[in-house]
């Protein structure tokens, strides 16, 4: 499928392509989404990427990829003029405004006149404090922070340079986004987080047999794929659970944080419930994700879910699952009907809700067949590739 007259090589300029970024997932998230839907309208995609890690994440085979690897505090110069010299493509596009994508973005349009375009998935500032946050600029600690070989202002993602910026989000020639909070604050056009329907297409998964295969056949199945941290309120559902005390039910974490030993603590208090699946190719996860009786996405509300969209909402979707999800953010907007919407940290609103899925559980299967179509309709693929056709037309394009 090609929606456009011509064939343009597109750069995607990603901040960390390490196992701990935006590799940790191969193809999983969102710069490997954009990617495949410009190259279903007949583009020449190609992700670049600073890779901060001693491992090598195993990518997506289908789109070329151009790693560089790279220390936080020391080589990231050097890296990052390699990188910029490699970027070929007809049309820039940063992956979030951060130093090492939309900052080296920026020079490259600098200095070849692409258009650019940025796109926004997360407020970066919300981990500092958003708004509030102040740098304290003093001349002497501000030199020695950048002298000093470990020095906080050597480090790429500073809230310093995020806050920096924002201010130059205008010079991007288009925005995307995700969701509602991100387009109020910056702007642009709405591109959702579409998956292949036909890979993500749950007729071509018996989930008894998958079950068998993990090893999960004899539990009622609540799955959370992606890394835990504390603002995704999995304490709140285990909380949920233990307030249950249903011996065959269990929450199953696909993939694990990479950031922290989060994981550990929550074994180390609940693991009577848990059962942890390694992270897993993309290609894999439709079938993994066909193991789960109930999604579960128990975001807090902070500052830090209110300006996300998590993508397991989508996988859900997509894999037509009952869905149980707290009322934070874009999720009430984009599920409506089509699954359990309950309070945000309320152990006990999440245990009733696990308790009506399970009470009837036909409801909740036509449910998810319901929220595939209502994904199909507003957030699949082809809608990606409806409205980055848009938003590619309105580019200034070199002659």
């Amino acid at each position: 499928m090609n929606t456009n007259k011509h064939s343009l090589k597109i750069s995607i300029i990603v901040s960390d392509l390490s196992s701990s970024g935006s590799g940790r997932w191969g193809g999983a998230v969102r710069p490997f989404l954009l990617a495949k839907a410009l190259q279903k309208m007949g583009h020449q995609v190609k992700i670049f990427g600073l890779g901060f890690g001693v491992q090598t994440p195993q990518f997506s085979k289908d789109i070329p990829i151009v790693y560089i690897p790279s220390e936080y505090h020391s080589g990231i110069i050097d890296a990052s003029k390699e990188l910029i010299s490699q970027i070929d493509g007809d049309i820039l596009y940063a992956i979030k405004p951060k130093t090492t994508s939309f900052g080296l973005a920026i020079i490259k349009k600098l200095t070849s006149g692409c258009p650019l375009i940025l796109d926004i998935d997360d407020w970066e500032m919300s981990w500092f404090g958003g708004d509030k946050w102040k740098f304290g600029f003093k001349p002497i600690k501000f030199i020695k922070e950048i002298v000093k070989e470990d020095g906080a202002l050597r480090y790429p993602d500073h809230p310093l340079y995020l806050r920096w910026l924002e201010k130059f989000i205008s010079y991007a020639d288009a925005v995307t986004t995700h969701n509602t909070f991100l387009q109020k604050k910056f702007g642009g056009v709405y591109i959702p987080q579409g998956k292949d329907l036909e890979l993500f297409n749950p007729s071509k998964f018996d989930p008894i047999t998958c079950k068998r295969k993990y090893g999960l056949e004899n539990y009622r199945v609540l799955m959370f794929p992606g890394a835990p941290r504390p603002y995704k309120g999995l304490e709140d559902l285990l909380e949920a659970m233990d307030l249950l005390q249903w011996e065959d039910l269990k929450l199953v974490i696909v993939g694990g944080s990479p950031y922290d030993d989060y994981d550990k603590y929550l074994q180390e208090r609940w693991s009577k419930w848990i059962i942890s699946i390694p992270p897993q190719p993309f290609e894999q996860m439709p079938e993994i994700i066909s193991c789960a009786d109930v999604m579960v996405i128990p975001q807090r509300k902070t500052p830090e879910t209110i300006a996300q969209f998590p993508l397991k909402l989508t996988d859900a979707m997509a894999m037509a699952k009952p869905i149980l999800a707290t009322r934070v953010g874009d999720i009430p907007e984009v599920l409506q009907d089509t699954g359990y919407l309950v309070n945000p940290q309320s152990p006990e609103d999440l245990a009733q809700g696990i308790k009506t899925i399970f009470q009837g559980y036909q409801t909740a299967i036509d449910k998810g067949l319901k929220a595939r179509e209502r994904y199909f309709k507003y957030y699949s693929q082809e809608q990606m590739v409806f409205m980055l056709d848009q938003v590619i037309a309105s580019l200034p394009l070199k002659k």
